[in-house]
């Protein structure tokens, strides 16, 4: 432990998570015709990110010579799947979208595994994520992709906020986030809790248990797979906002991709999930190969640990295909000449939005999985 507590990371990580986000800073007033705005960049996210990519290629290298065991390999990916599900199936599916309900054995896991991860607390990361759903490819949306795929995908954790992320994030109610005790919890907990889950064990358990190397263990099961499990976390937002297809609503940018629906265990089927996004498996697909989160979820409702979980009709689903799909879904038979365009004018973040139509409620189905 003495070898790995010196290690720069721990100092970079804290100032990292002392905000990624800056909620007290504001961006500069854009300029308009739809040109680049002005990036201010905040230099101390830049270089904990340098680090952290640096030190990743070292791990990698630490890997494909052979350096590292194969347990500790094991162990590292692991590791990023169960803290990527505490993201997928809790941060976003349970508490961004309230998709479904859960006992409080499973929010406990799921926050734990949430911590674990390291992309902000509960509600820091809902409040953000309702905020995209909302204002989708605007001012608002914090990692806006018509601002280029490198915005998207990483830049918008480098440079401060636009205001208008402030200002109209502030019209997202999160009084449901609020009530729960375990979410305000880690919330209050966190910048201790979350460098102990993330860094500190992780690299800690392959030393301890099977006589890994301290200096490789830090660098490997802790650096490079956390590097990695952010970049397929982050390309959700940017490649699924650029590249795919459009079945089910032409005219947003969300797209579904089946290469970032595996890297995001289920998360990459983004057009659907932005057209129906109370939907708790994230998709229309019930194959768990490229949805992981969804059978976890399936699981604990097998379980009795998650209920009422909400889902989208087939009546609805085709509906909304041929009134506004890219033709590319099995159901479409509409002249994609047609001008099909329909989704409101203020997208809804998830289940219980006010904005949610009646249409919306009328259609969407609520299945309860019954306790064994």
């Amino acid at each position: 432990m003495a070898a790995l507590s010196g290690t720069p990371l721990l100092m970079a990580s804290t100032v990292l998570t002392k905000k990624l986000h800056d909620e007290d800073i504001r961006f500069s007033e854009p300029p308009k015709k739809n040109r680049d705005y002005e990036w201010q960049v905040v230099w101390r996210n830049v270089l904990a990110f340098v680090y952290l990519h640096v030190a990743a290629f070292y791990g990698l290298y630490l890997m494909f010579t052979g350096k590292v065991k194969f347990w500790t390999i094991l162990f590292g990916v692991s590791f990023a799947i169960m803290s990527g599900m505490g993201v997928t199936a809790g941060a976003h599916r349970l508490w961004a979208h309230r998709a479904y309900k859960a006992r409080w054995p499973l929010r406990l896991f799921l926050a734990l595994m949430q911590t674990m991860a390291f992309q902000n607390h509960i509600y820091e990361w809902v409040r953000d994520h309702r905020v995209h759903h909302k204002f989708t490819e605007t001012d608002a949306d914090p990692h806006n992709a018509r601002r280029g795929f490198f915005f998207s995908h990483i830049g918008w954790l480098m440079v401060r906020k636009h205001k208008d992320v402030f200002e109209k994030g502030a019209t997202v109610d999160m009084s449901d986030l609020e009530k729960d005790p375990i979410v305000m919890f880690q919330k209050k907990t966190y910048l201790v809790v979350m460098p102990i889950l993330c860094f500190i064990i992780p690299a800690w358990i392959p030393v301890y248990f099977w006589g890994e190397n301290a200096w490789i263990s830090w660098y490997v099961a802790s650096i490079t797979r956390y590097t990695v499990a952010l970049h397929f976390t982050w390309l959700v937002n940017s490649a699924a906002h650029i590249w795919g297809n459009r079945p089910y609503d032409k005219n947003i940018g969300a797209t579904d991709n089946k290469m970032v629906a595996i890297c995001a265990f289920g998360e990459g089927w983004h057009n659907y999930h932005h057209v129906f996004p109370w939907d708790y498996k994230a998709a229309e697909l019930g194959n768990y190969s490229t949805n992981l989160s969804t059978a976890l979820i399936d699981f604990a409702a097998k379980h009795g640990m998650a209920y009422d979980l909400k889902t989208v009709s087939a009546d609805m689903i085709r509906q909304r295909v041929n009134r506004t799909g890219d033709g590319t879904h099995p159901l479409s038979k509409v002249d994609l000449e047609e001008d099909g365009h329909h989704h409101p004018e203020n997208p809804v973040w998830g289940w219980d939005d006010t904005d949610m139509t009646e249409e919306d409620k009328q259609f969407a189905e609520i299945v309860h999985r019954k306790t064994e």
